[in-house]
């Protein structure tokens, strides 16, 4: 099976909540594997719009990265980034 991806490209508006939706996040990135491979690192935007912070979160197959996404843990925890950041979050399948 491959491997699912998230790809998320974030502007935080407030930091201090901003914080609150990592803490949130460690339960449902636990349970579903989600592995880190980007983390709000360096960057250079080379086309189109880019955002402040940019995070790969790799997990073992799509339908577990579709899962976390979509479990209650996680979903309480989006609304907290959607209240305090702007941003898209993609999840895609590999290759």
């Amino acid at each position: 099976m491959a491997k699912g991806y998230w790809i998320a490209h974030v502007d935080v508006k407030e930091p201090e909540r901003y914080k609150d939706y990592v803490t949130a996040t460690k339960a449902p990135f636990k349970e579903f594997g989600a592995k880190p491979l980007a983390r709000g690192g360096r960057f250079e935007g080379v086309e189109g719009n880019a955002r402040a912070r940019n995070v790969v979160l790799e997990f073992e197959t799509y339908e577990r990265a579709l899962a976390c996404y979509n479990s209650p843990e996680y979903q309480a925890a989006a609304k907290i980034r959607q209240s305090c950041s702007d941003g898209e979050i993609l999840i895609v399948e590999g290759a």
